[in-house]
């Protein structure tokens, strides 16, 4: 059989390519791993996973977890500030530097929010909520662009740039001259502004050694699990204590951390006014008459006061339940209720901590025994979701997120007075009835429910 001329051209041609092409695919074949590689690198910082978005900057490292072959344990809880490790011999001392309250002298301000961890952090127990919330503000221009105001104190006579947290206190009050005060005032014209509330910080030491892979793992199963109706996001931030180092967020309103002493550095600099190794500048020097950082190393133990703040959550308790309320069968049947309708996709309500030995915080903190392999019940996801109750802000996870919240853990919420990021839902059904966007569905679910129902799952979250 002859080979058609179409044939024959192909043939010679292919012969020639073979000869003159062994460099050329050489080189196409190195193109096309470096391709495959910056692929999975964009994966990795960009999107992977089922349409999840996971959002971040600079080098990003996965915790390194230990093996194990023990089965995990539940994690100690209660309200009594004793250390979840019995052999811990610090907690004490750690509890009294978190309650202790701050002076000028020592470097409170000049602007500040409160004199001591606990003034907003006492509810019911050292470490837990507080009445207190904080200000912030900030612009959204005709083009939906967010930014930050320049405060202005003084009387005008000195510039805080680039600032959304408003301080409600000075230390420089004059009362002869405004331009002698450190207080500072919303400028006009800032059309977003809300209230946050302080949040509960006992138990985060649990949260602080989730594997950062789980958490995203919940997110990716979540987006696959609801067809993209629910997607938490993921976001990675800089973890202070180890430079050039990202990590998946998971404390504060906007995951604005992934680590208790980053967390323990800001909250000190920007709440109370005292620069530390790792916030070294004071956002103004108005009035100022302490030497940065403030926040100075004990000789005797190396250990400075964001150390110890970091330590002393670290090594709380978890919010404990009802008990009593948590046995009964209305209670049990709204346990069944909250998962039947879809609360649970985002109030996750049992994670499995790291074993101890993984190394996490850019291999700055190795989980301890205490930490390691815990099962918890935070009744969270640790994600940022756009549920309808946004506050508009940005901050670290880019403009996308301005009207997302990290899911609130729902461990001892029962103790709350006031719900939601700004503390406006005061009773748990207001709060439900808030809830759109992502959670519309869950929300359209819970209307349905009978009247009965209902008060099943309303007994269920107040045994939490």
């Amino acid at each position: 059989m002859t080979n058609s001329p179409r044939k024959g051209f192909a043939s010679r041609s292919l012969s020639l390519a073979r000869d003159r092409s062994i460099p050329r695919l050489a080189t196409l074949l190195c193109l096309c791993i470096l391709f495959i590689a910056g692929t999975l690198a964009i994966g990795v910082a960009g999107t992977t996973g089922a349409g999840q978005n996971f959002r971040g900057s600079g080098p990003t490292s996965l915790d390194i977890i230990a093996r194990t072959s023990s089965a995990p344990t539940e994690a100690p809880t209660g309200f009594d500030t004793n250390s979840i490790d019995p052999t811990d011999t610090t907690h004490t001392a750690d509890l009294m530097t978190f309650e202790e309250v701050d002076t000028p002298a020592k470097g409170l301000g000049p602007t500040y929010n409160a004199q001591s961890c606990r003034e907003c952090h006492q509810s019911p127990s050292t470490g837990g909520i507080s009445q207190v919330t904080e200000l912030r503000v900030g612009h959204v221009d005709n083009f939906g662009r967010f930014t930050n105001p320049s405060v202005l104190i003084g009387n005008g006579s000195v510039t805080i740039p680039n600032r959304s947290l408003i301080n409600d206190r000075g230390i420089c009050p004059s009362g002869t001259a405004a331009d002698g005060e450190a207080q500072e005032v919303v400028p006009d014209g800032m059309n977003v502004r809300t209230l946050r509330t302080s949040l509960n910080t006992l138990g985060d030491g649990f949260i602080e050694s989730i594997s950062s892979a789980d958490i995203m793992n919940i997110a990716n199963k979540q987006c696959r699990g609801t067809e993209g109706q629910i997607c938490g996001q993921v976001i990675f931030v800089p973890v202070g204590e180890a430079p050039g180092q990202t990590r998946v967020a998971r404390f504060g309103w906007k995951n604005q951390h992934a680590s208790l002493l980053s967390f323990s550095a800001d909250a000190y600099l920007n709440e109370i006014g005292i620069t530390n190794r790792l916030q070294p500048q004071d956002v103004t020097a108005y009035c100022k008459t302490t030497t940065d950082p403030e926040d100075i190393t004990d000789p005797t133990d190396n250990l400075a006061d964001i150390d110890r703040f970091a330590r002393f959550m670290r090594f709380s308790k978890a919010p404990a339940r009802d008990a009593n309320l948590a046995n009964t069968p209305e209670a049990a049947a709204g346990a069944q209720i909250f998962d039947r309708i879809g609360c649970d996709t985002c109030h996750v309500s049992s994670i499995t901590t790291a074993p101890a030995g993984s190394v996490i915080n850019g291999g700055q903190f190795t989980v301890p025994d205490a930490l390691g392999n815990k099962i918890i019940h935070p009744f969270s996801d640790f994600l940022l979701h756009n549920v309808g109750t946004g506050d508009g802000i940005v901050q670290n996870g880019g403009p996308n997120t301005a009207n997302k919240m990290r899911t609130p853990p729902l461990w001892g919420v029962r103790l709350r007075s006031r719900l939601l990021h700004d503390g406006t839902a005061l009773t748990f059904n207001e709060a439900i009835q808030r809830h759109g966007g992502e959670a519309s569905q869950v929300t359209h679910a819970f209307h349905n429910l009978s009247n009965a129902e209902r008060q099943e799952l309303l007994t269920f979250l107040k045994s939490l």
